[in-house]
């Protein structure tokens, strides 16, 4: 079985990729965040349209990220995070989406490479000699550091070790 982003089906993204003419063609069994990131149009596509809270609310609590982190990387106060997590319908904006999805990615692909989501997390909170001695979570905010640490996991998958 494939380990994923999601422990459980996804319903929020099967309900979500629907909307989109690419998603259509995607059989419901099929839905994986894997399969769904991989897709670069598909995942421009609901950029533009923006991430639901439902959504999110799914992403979040399949990632080792807190409220704390979430609203660091996604630049908003955390009480105006919360306040979004109540309003029924919200969507974020193209940015904030953009970076829930990269953040998707990169622990989609972190839950691959190690054997436990707590493996993974003990990873992204320690200091890495290939990455400057910095923690790959400390590089999260930006896209270049998302990349970096995308590029490591990557290595780390395939046995190449700095």
């Amino acid at each position: 079985m494939e380990k994923t982003l999601l422990k459980r089906d996804s319903n929020e993204l099967k309900t979500f990729i629907k909307h989109f003419e690419r998603g259509k063609g995607i059989k419901a069994t099929e839905v994986t965040y894997s399969r769904f990131l991989s897709d670069k149009l598909l995942v421009a596509k609901a950029v533009k349209r923006g991430v639901p809270t439902v959504l999110f609310s799914e992403i979040k609590s399949n990632s080792p990220f807190n409220d704390i982190q979430w609203s660091a990387f996604l630049d908003i106060n955390i009480r105006t995070l919360q306040r979004y997590r109540k309003e029924e319908g919200h969507v974020f904006k193209q940015i904030q989406s953009e970076k829930i999805f990269e953040l998707a990615e990169v622990v989609d692909l972190g839950n691959k490479v190690f054997d436990s989501p707590e493996d993974f997390t003990i990873w992204l909170n320690t200091p890495s000699l290939a990455l400057g001695k910095n923690k790959p979570i400390d590089l999260l905010d930006t896209s270049y550091g998302k990349d970096i640490v995308m590029a490591e996991l990557n290595r780390i998958e395939y046995g190449v070790f700095v």
